[in-house]
Order: C-alpha cells, then structure tokens, then sequence
C-alpha cells in the first residue's frame, strides 16, 4: 500500500501535528509566505463573550468595595495546597501583578497587564514566572464570584495593589477597566533566541554596553521580565547589572528615580524561592493530569519554605509582610558577600549579621536565615547614581512611600492609555503626564459652516487626506497612545517627523489652525474634518455620493501635557499605507505595513482597502507614484486592484531596493512602478482574496462603503469617549 493508505502511520486516522502544532505551519514549510495570524486576533473567533457584551457598561456596575474587600481577606487565607509565607500572600501577589505588568516595553506598547496575557503562552511559561500558575489559581474563587464584570488582567494588578495596602503602604489608586483577551498574543515579538535563558549575548551587539539590546527588547533574556537576578549572564557584576537595570526600566519610560523606588519597595516585602533540580516542565509542556499547573516539585511537602521559584532562597528584609524601611537599612548599613543559594544560585548575603536582624522561616518562625540581596539589588548600593537616591529615601521614608506608590500605578496602568479607560472609587483625580493627558473639545459649532470653509481654503484633498491620515496612524492599541485626539502632530517631536513631511504639514497646519480657532473647534477636529472634505471629494469624482460619519469633540493637548522624550517612541520608521520607509530595513516592507496595522486595530480586510485607496487618492509620502495603479488619481475607485490583478500585467524587480515594474505583456511598456507592499495584495493567497473581491466589477461602491467604514475606524481609534 502506498503512504496515502490511513494506516500507513499506525492505523490512527488523525493527521498528527499538521492541524494542531506550529512546526508545520504555512511559514514553517514556506519561510517567506507572509503570516496574516497577527491581523486575525481582532476577530471575535477566540471570544466567548456574547457579540452584544460590553466589558465598559459590566465594569461600571462592579461591587467595587466587595471585591476588595474579598481580595483582602484573601491576602492571609493560607491555603495548605499552596501555603502562604509567613501566613501572608502579600509578596505573592505582587510578583504576580508585577511580571504581568513588567512585560510591557515602550518601544512598540505591546505586553504589560493590561490584557490578562499572563494567562496564555510564553508569559505563563517563562521561567521568571515559575509557579505564578499557582498565585492565579488562588485568585479564582474571587474571579468565580464576580464573573465577566471583573477581568483577570484587573483582578491581577488588584492583588497586588491590596497586598501593598495589607502590609502597611497607602498606595495611589486604581483603576478598573481592563478587559482580557482569549489567546496569545501572537503579534508580540519577544525576541529570537534559540532558547529559553540564551546568553545575553544572542539578544545585545555588545554585552558589555546595555544600549545595545535590539529595539523593542527589553530583558536580558528569553523569559525574564527584567535582568538576570544573579547578574549578567549569571554572573554577578553589580555595575554591570546596573547598566541593564537601566536600560530594562528606561524602556518602559521609567526614569532613575522610579527605577530604584520600585527596586526597594518590590523587594521591601515577599521573598525568593530556590528551585530544585528536578522541578517538572512549566505549565505549557505539563501532563494533563497536572490541571494546567507547571513546575512541579516533588521535593515539596506543602510548607511556605519548600516552595519553589527562581533558584535565589530569601528574603530581603527582616520583616518580610510588612512594608518597613528594612530593606534599606540592611542594603546600606550592612556588608554584603557573594554566596550560592541551596539551588546553586549566585545571591548576595551579609557578613555578620546580628541574629535580631535575621528572617523567620516562611514555615517555622523559630529557625532564622540571613536575608539576601540579588544582583540588582546591589546594583542600587554600587552604582553612584542611584545609591544618592537610595540614600535619600533611606533619609526621607515618606517620600520614599510617595515616589514608590506613584512609580506602581504608572507600572500597573501604563498601557491603559487615557484616564477615560479608568472605573472605580480609587482613579485618581490627578492628570499624569505618562496619560497622555488631553482637554475636552468643544463641541458647540457648525461642521457644515466649517467644512465649507476648509474645501475653500486652496488646500489638495491629497494633503487634508494624507495629514488626517498622519495625525490618527500613530494610535497603538497595545498601550493606547497616539491617535489624532490631542493634536500633537503640532507640536514636539511629532511635527518634525520625517514620515509626516514637515514643509507638507506645516503648510497645512498654518492654513488649518486659523479656519479652526476662528470656529472655536479645536485644531484635532478641524485636521480630521479637513481630511473627511478631501475624501468625500474623492469619492464624488468617483460618482458616488458617500457621506463620510465625523464625531466633533477633540481636544488641542499642550507642549506640557506632552511627554516629549516618551513620544519619540511613536515615530513611524515605516508607513505601508503611504508606501513609505524611512530607510531600508532587515524586516520586508510588507511587514512593517502588518506591524502598524495591527497596532491600529485593523483586521486583514481594512488593511486591504484602506492600502488600495490610499495609492489612488495619491497620498504616498513625498508624492511617490510606486503603487499609484491608475491615470486618475485623486479618485476613489478600485484601480488599485483592477490593475494589480489584471493578467495583461507582468511584474518585473528593478533593483536591490524591493522596486519593481508592472508591463504591459504585449508591448513589454513600463505601465506603473511599485514596492514589495504593492505587489504582496497580488502575490500572498490572502491578500489577493480580498483584492479579488474589490478587482469585481460589481463592487466599486462596496469597496467606498468599506474604505469610509476602515477609514473612520483609524480616525476614531483614539475616541474612548465614543464608546458606551
């Protein structure tokens, strides 16, 4: 029989591993095919909620008391199949909602608790959170009680924030209103290691300098949330430590300050668990009989100190359940060695210290241990800059509190966006810059009067369209930034930005801000607005009459409510939509189009018909004609896709720079030039569904009902205010 016989693998009828693993995936077989996975996760295909469910109008009627206050009572319910140390959750707890949190990078906003991911592979999985499977399933019962309203990605960060609360800290606030997702997050690249814990070295040019790490990395290795408690490649050097502690935290927008706060407050209180040798697979190559647990240690006899972490074994203060100035006491006023941890790991130790200023047993209070400091911890003491800082919150502890509680809530509220997005009793009422604060617009005047005013005003419907288009694609739905609300395409750094054409936009900004002020709407209104008029005029030189949706309201931000330096991160080096990139990139054209579409929040099909009317509206950057498929440019229609599918074309490469040229196949004539994010809506199966869809003859004025509907999506992505 030959091998297409079922039996032929044993007589079982299921194809093994092609439906169900990665490794025989399109990509896998195909290298070059391009992965679409990371636009499908907008879809509602892995949400089990109801299509009418809103998480906003749940999280509003949340018994917010109740559920702290069951959080509360949770924090010293000692649980014998995970017992507490010390009888208290608390360190448990934080480390839960910091690793979730921790996640985060300012680079491309992706990680951080604001979705739950913690849940899902790699996060649950990393070896730096090694039995928080255990901290969330203790969470359960409260989750169980409060149902949809109350998500796990807020349930987590609130644990943490009790814990802080039951041992003694008067934290910040918080904020209700994160909403959880249902699968991995696939669009998130967290490195290419060729392993968990790889050297440093695979992710750095030079590992002796920390700013070399690839952007948008973050931690020192595959599976830490920061940098290597033992040092640099397990090595302890404290000043090199404190070179990547730096680095790790001033990609998350945190500056020196805030850095050593949350240094010396995360380790105030919790302690580290040694980890045994013989710890099983974590919880994603786990047996099924272990219920989704990871690590299981069959050393452990259900007592706090047989647990199992990271490898170090110890508290950092002598009171590890209450929030004290104790770290800070024994980090500075005592001397401090180098020793192995009962798991064999590098941790640093005190010489000599006074037996009153030992650790009680996490099991037995009667047996004391020295505490210990990690490298990082170290790192705080040795180098200059922030042993002043510690030096003066050991002087100052309550400004030590103050600067702490501020540093955690921005940690567990970072990729929240807008204080619009926060619920409950505790927001609190002070603007944070990191919100990227915006005023309220005015809403009292007539968009008929003005959008009279600004066809009138000289300006092409290219340049309204293409500075609309500028102010609103620097939304990211990772962390909820950017957006075209606030206006600050005006101002520093984004109007210098290569990618928004600065002689373009200032031409277009000085006539705008006069017709916008003279009309009392803000200037964020009046460039939306502006580029509205030049594609309802797109639209009618089309033949159609396609009126296009407009929600007034924007508010104009300050260069004060501006966080400048963390703006910079939002810069597009790359914007397939107007087929521009600002210089040639190791990573294909077409993939940094896939990586700005989904920090917009599009699905494949928007993507699609928002790059096909782009190119015939003529909006490419800097008047580029690549991919402009048509002789009437400034229309709306479906050029775009009627050329690139037509057969009477033949696609030819130019050069090394991803250039090619569309020809007629008769004459052999050069009919329209193009790039890589041109041709991939003809040449990948997909994408070239969809275009076939606009190509038809029947469906020009779907394909201008579908474009407005995309385009008023990016217009509005900012707009929490719109959402009930």
């Amino acid at each position: 029989m030959d091998g297409n016989n079922v039996n032929s693998t044993g007589g079982c009828p299921v194809m093994h591993g092609g439906n169900t693993t990665v490794e025989q995936s399109v990509t896998e077989w195909w290298p070059r095919s391009l992965n679409l996975d990371i636009l499908h996760q907008h879809g509602a295909r892995t949400n089990p909620m109801d299509v009418d469910y809103n998480h906003r109008d749940a999280v509003k009627g949340l018994d917010y008391e109740a559920v702290k206050a069951d959080v509360h009572a949770l924090m010293t319910d000692s649980q014998e199949w995970w017992p507490a140390d010390w009888g208290h959750y608390g360190g448990f707890f934080i480390r839960l909602a910091w690793h979730s949190a921790g996640s985060y990078r300012l680079g491309d906003g992706r990680g951080g608790a604001g979705s739950g991911n913690i849940r899902f592979a790699p996060l649950n999985s990393w070896p730096d959170n090694a039995s928080l499977d255990k901290a969330r399933r203790l969470l359960w019962p409260v989750k169980k009680k409060y149902g949809n309203a109350l998500s796990w990605a807020d349930l987590i960060v609130l644990s943490g924030t009790i814990a802080y609360e039951s041992m003694g800290l008067k934290t910040f606030g918080f904020g209700f209103g994160r909403e959880d997702i249902w699968a991995p997050e696939t669009d998130i690249n967290w490195g290419n290691d060729s392993v968990l814990m790889a050297p440093t070295d695979e992710r750095v040019t030079d590992v002796e300098d920390a700013n070399t790490m690839y952007n948008p990395l973050a931690a020192s290795h595959m599976g830490l949330i920061y940098v290597n408690p033992e040092g640099v490649n397990g090595n302890p050097d404290p000043a090199l430590t404190a070179q990547y502690v730096r680095m790790t935290f001033s990609r998350m927008a945190m500056n020196d300050e805030e850095t050593a706060a949350l240094t010396v407050g995360g380790h105030t209180v919790g302690k580290c668990h040694g980890m045994m040798a013989d710890i099983g697979p974590a919880p994603e190559g786990a047996p099924i009989a272990d219920a989704g647990f990871g690590w299981d240690n069959p050393n452990f006899n259900g007592k706090a100190n047989t647990a199992h972490t990271s490898g170090l074994e110890g508290a950092w203060t002598t009171n590890p359940t209450q929030w004290d100035h104790g770290y800070l006491e024994l980090l500075l006023g005592q001397e401090w060695e180098l020793k192995k941890s009962r798991a064999g790991a590098w941790q640093w130790e005190p010489i000599n210290l006074p037996e009153e200023l030992k650790v009680p047993d996490a099991s037995d209070p009667s047996i004391k241990h020295n505490p210990i400091m990690t490298d990082a911890d170290m790192a705080m003491k040795i180098d200059p800059i922030y042993r002043e800082i510690c030096e003066r919150f050991y002087k100052d502890p309550a400004y030590l509190a103050e600067t702490f509680s501020r540093a955690w809530f921005k940690l567990t509220h970072r990729d929240m966006g807008p204080k619009v997005n926060y619920y409950g009793p505790d927001v609190p009422a002070e603007d944070l810059i990191w919100q990227d604060p915006v005023p309220a617009g005015n809403t009292d005047y007539d968009v008929a009067t003005l959008k009279a005013k600004i066809a009138d005003s000289g300006l092409t419907a290219a340049e309204m369209i293409a500075t609309a288009w500028d102010s609103a694609r620097t939304f990211r739905g990772s962390d909820k930034r950017g957006g075209a609300n606030g206006a600050r395409i005006r101002l520093a750094p984004q109007k210098d930005w290569e990618g928004n054409e600065p002689d373009r936009l200032e031409k277009v900004l000085k006539t705008l801000t006069p017709i916008a002020y003279d009309n009392g709407a803000s200037l964020a209104d009046v460039i939306v607005l502006a580029g509205t008029v030049g594609l309802e005029q797109a639209i009618r030189a089309g033949g159609f009459n396609v009126e296009v949706p407009f929600a007034k309201g924007r508010g104009d931000a300050s260069a004060e409510q501006t966080d400048a330096d963390s703006f910079t991160d939002l810069e597009p080096l790359a914007d397939g939509f107007r087929n521009w990139q600002k210089e040639n990139y190791a990573v294909r054209a077409e993939e940094l189009m896939l990586d700005r579409a989904q920090l917009l929040g599009l699905t494949a099909p928007e993507m699609v018909v928002l790059v096909g009317g782009m190119r015939v509206l003529g909006t490419n950057h800097g008047g580029s004609k690549h991919g402009v498929f048509t002789d009437r440019e400034g229309t709306l229609s479906t050029d775009f896709f009627v050329n690139l599918t037509d057969m009477a074309n033949s696609w030819h490469p130019v050069d090394q720079d991803g250039l090619y040229q569309l020809r007629d196949r008769k004459t052999g004539a050069v009919k329209w030039t193009a790039t890589s994010a041109d041709l991939v809506f003809g040449s990948n199966s997909i994408l070239r569904a969809y275009a076939e869809v606009y190509a038809q003859d029947d469906n020009a004025e779907k394909f201008v009902r579908d474009f407005v509907a995309a385009w008023t999506k990016v217009m509005n992505a900012d707009r929490y205010d719109l959402v009930a």
